[in-house]
């Protein structure tokens, strides 16, 4: 059994679509933003570590509340700023980069800090009290330096009505193990289909269909793959929009047989905020599970 295990919150994203740092943005008047509950969900679950990367754009007052937080509920946090220049050659040049380098990079970013199996997670996702006792449970028994984890949702749940979603759709094996995943940016309801678009044609898939919603179970010699795989994609001149993804460094390791996945389709239910109009749905999901008394209405009183 891991003794130790982390939640590493990936908060580095500038939130185009959302128009503003929802990483942080207070869901209810407790001003508890999705990652606070993820937090609270991880504790419970036997989590006693959390690292959170973030950009230079989160407010020094947000930071001085969680850390506030972690010393009066004895969890070690610490933060990590996913910096434009982190792990490349001192001679590069990314003047023309605007957005940082994606989740591949941001995980990296958390290389010095993590030295214990580790969940992955977007701050602005809600994955639900249940995933966090499985991905407890697959670090006590299966997660090592060959095999990593996922906790997969049904693409049904996983919508918005405000637009397209970016899913990563899984192919498994009959084992359960992942075969592919594959990055799909357009996926919508219309009707009572749900499609998305590749190469110009429609294509249609079942609500059953799990999708990665970036919930990882890694061990941490994952941190050895990611910097090597990060200077391939450096040395490879990307254009300064393009993006070094955790799904596809995955998708590497398991091509080049580094390791393997195991995927388990979430007990819970997933809510995300892409849109700032997502935003009602999970304040009415969350104010539900308050009355139900699985939250406290003041999360951390």
């Amino acid at each position: 059994m891991n003794s130790k295990k982390t939640l590493l919150i990936l908060a580095g994203g500038l939130g185009s679509r959302y128009k503003g740092l929802k990483q942080i943005d207070g869901i209810l008047d407790n001003d508890s933003p999705i990652l606070e509950y993820s937090i609270f969900d991880a504790l419970e679950a036997g989590f006693s570590k959390v690292v959170i990367i973030v950009n230079r754009l989160i407010p020094q007052s947000y930071i001085e509340r969680l850390n506030t937080i972690a010393h009066v509920k004895s969890f070690e946090l610490q933060w990590m700023y996913q910096e434009k220049s982190s792990f490349l050659p001192p001679d590069y040049d990314f003047s023309e980069r605007e957005k940082p380098w994606g989740t591949g990079h941001a995980v990296l970013c958390a290389k010095n800090a993590v030295q214990e199996p580790f969940i992955m997670i977007n701050a602005d996702d809600f994955y639900g009290k249940e995933a966090y006792l499985l991905a407890s449970k697959e670090i006590d028994i299966h997660i090592s330096g060959s095999q990593f984890g996922m906790a997969a949702y049904p693409v049904g749940s996983t919508l918005s009505g405000n637009g397209n979603v970016a899913r990563g759709i899984c192919t498994l094996d009959t084992d359960n193990y992942l075969v592919k995943i594959e990055e799909q940016t357009s996926i919508r309801k219309e009707g009572s289909s749900i499609i998305y678009t590749d190469d110009g044609k429609n294509v249609e898939i079942t609500a059953d269909t799990l999708v990665s919603m970036n919930f990882f179970i890694f061990h941490q010699d994952i941190f050895d793959a990611l910097e090597l795989y990060f200077k391939d994609f450096i040395q490879s001149g990307p254009e300064p929009s393009k993006e070094f993804y955790i799904p596809s460094a995955v998708q590497r390791m398991i091509d080049e047989k580094k390791a393997r996945v195991l995927v388990k389709a979430s007990p819970s239910q997933w809510m995300g905020v892409t849109y700032a109009n997502d935003k009602s749905s999970i304040k009415d999901f969350l104010t539900s599970e308050i009355k139900k008394n699985r939250y406290p209405e003041d999360l951390w009183n």
